[in-house]
């Protein structure tokens, strides 16, 4: 088998998935399950896209969709690397495939913008979240690792490194808008056999 058969294979699974049109909720359960799998053992992603940064954590691609219904992308945490409060815009899923990652979930008040803070989520390796506009997707990442790289794998229902979505001032509850892009420079090759 080579390193990458895993992902071909989620990649595969998730566009019969995406085809058959199905429910949003339908899309997070089936998307978690496939995740789940995937990160059922860590062997399988090649070594550029688990590179972490000492200033900042990275995003990199690993699939996208060609009409964009999903992306897949790996992101890599330095020691106490963090995102900012943050939204998502699409439905998506993440699982810790090394490491222990911690979400911190907030509310935000339709008419004054404020935002509450909510229950914090620890994933450990081998675990997964969801989440989507619906159900609540604004939150705050970071590596609950202090002395190591934590790794995540994330499904999101569009091309996430160019939707639009918003951080979020922590007091004030401001949004200011941001396209997050990709620390990648190329995906893998997953029909290379």
């Amino acid at each position: 088998m080579d390193q990458l058969q895993p992902l071909r294979e989620l990649v595969v699974e998730m566009t019969n998935v995406i085809a058959n049109q199905l429910t949003k909720t339908e899309l997070i359960l089936i998307s978690g399950r496939l995740l789940k799998k995937l990160i059922a053992k860590d062997d399988w992603l090649p070594a550029e896209y688990a590179i972490h940064h000492s200033d900042h954590y990275c995003q990199y691609l690993l699939h996208c969709d060609p009409l964009e219904r999903f992306s897949v992308v790996s992101f890599v945490w330095g020691k106490g690397q963090s995102t900012p409060i943050h939204n998502h815009q699409t439905w998506g899923v993440v699982g810790v495939l090394s490491g222990i990652e911690e979400s911190t979930l907030f509310k935000r008040d339709n008419e004054t913008g404020k935002l509450t803070q909510g229950d914090t989520v620890t994933l450990r390796a081998g675990e997964i979240d969801e989440f989507s506009p619906k159900i609540g997707d604004i939150h705050e990442v970071k590596n609950a690792l202090t002395n190591g790289t934590s790794i995540s794998i994330h499904i999101y229902g569009a091309n996430i490194g160019k939707v639009k979505r918003q951080t979020f001032d922590r007091e004030t509850g401001k949004s200011s808008d941001f396209i997050s892009g990709y620390n990648s420079e190329k995906i893998p090759n997953l029909w290379n056999y």
